[in-house]
């Protein structure tokens, strides 16, 4: 199976939808339930704008996943970046969020200048834990009761990487 990337358009609202609509991604998220095509579509007219860079996983012509990576507006910290992937429940397991992943890495460090990436996931998301794992993500501490998910607070765990390039 191939994967292409490429940025985010306006028009791919529906796809994050569908994606984001999906109880099995939803729930590793910080997305409220149920997002409509127009939350969709505003949040995407505003790419590449609000420290936000979109991009999506296409597989056969179908967007498979999404990548944003945060960037910092303060001057300060302006060296650390995070990331967010959501990937389709249909494509898991078949190298969508390797994909990413692999892109989300050379587009910070060898394009934005990036020395750390860093990122938060729920503690109980093994799937997650173990792909930033496989690619060099480290623990750096947990978050107890940081997010509210299915009625409950739950802990999240930060998780960090360094630039090869320091």
């Amino acid at each position: 199976m191939q994967v292409k990337i490429r940025g985010a358009e306006p028009s791919d609202a529906e796809h994050y939808q569908r994606i984001y609509s999906q109880s099995q991604v939803q729930a590793n998220t910080l997305q409220l339930p149920y997002p409509s095509l127009e939350y969709w579509k505003e949040k995407l007219s505003a790419c590449g704008q609000q420290g936000k860079l979109r991009f999506v996983a296409l597989v056969d012509g179908i967007v498979a996943g999404e990548l944003t990576i945060y960037t910092q507006q303060n001057a300060r910290i302006s060296h650390v970046v995070s990331f967010g992937i959501g990937v389709d429940s249909t494509f898991a397991g078949k190298g969508v969020g390797s994909a990413l992943m692999k892109f989300g890495l050379t587009y910070a460090f060898d394009w934005l200048a990036v020395r750390k990436i860093e990122l938060e996931v729920f503690h109980d998301n093994e799937v997650a834990i173990g792909l930033y794992k496989k690619f060099g993500f480290r623990e750096e501490g947990l978050k107890r009761g940081a997010a509210f998910r299915n009625g409950r607070y739950e802990d999240v765990l930060l998780m960090a990487k360094d630039s090869p390039h320091i």
